[in-house]
């Protein structure tokens, strides 16, 4: 039991506003940023937004806002929906800016 107490404190999170938005032992991390898979996302805490950026080598990135207790970080995620080839162990993780902590 205690070992898999210690495991769950280990896992990293994704924490804004004091709300668990994904936790998963399976994120990649790419350039410093924990990309999570897509089912460990809490996709009760997540909006589709109209916000797309392009990265030469990983592709063209989708943004979800996060709204918390009805306060709104937008475009604090995002995720590459079809990555390019040099970003394919990423494609559809999800990762965090703008004051949402990853604890790892």
């Amino acid at each position: 039991m205690c070992e898999l107490y210690l495991q769950s404190q280990l896992m990293p999170k994704a924490i804004w506003n004091g709300t668990v938005l994904a936790e998963s032992d399976n994120t990649v991390v790419v350039e410093g940023n924990h990309y999570f898979p897509s089912d460990a996302i809490n996709k009760q805490y997540f909006q589709e937004s109209n916000t797309h950026t392009t990265c030469p080598w990983k592709g063209v990135a989708s943004y979800y806002s996060i709204e918390v207790d009805g306060q709104v970080n937008k475009d604090a995620a995002w995720y590459y929906p079809t990555a390019k080839e040099k970003a394919k162990n990423i494609e559809g993780y999800v990762a965090f800016w703008k004051g949402v902590k990853v604890e790892a």
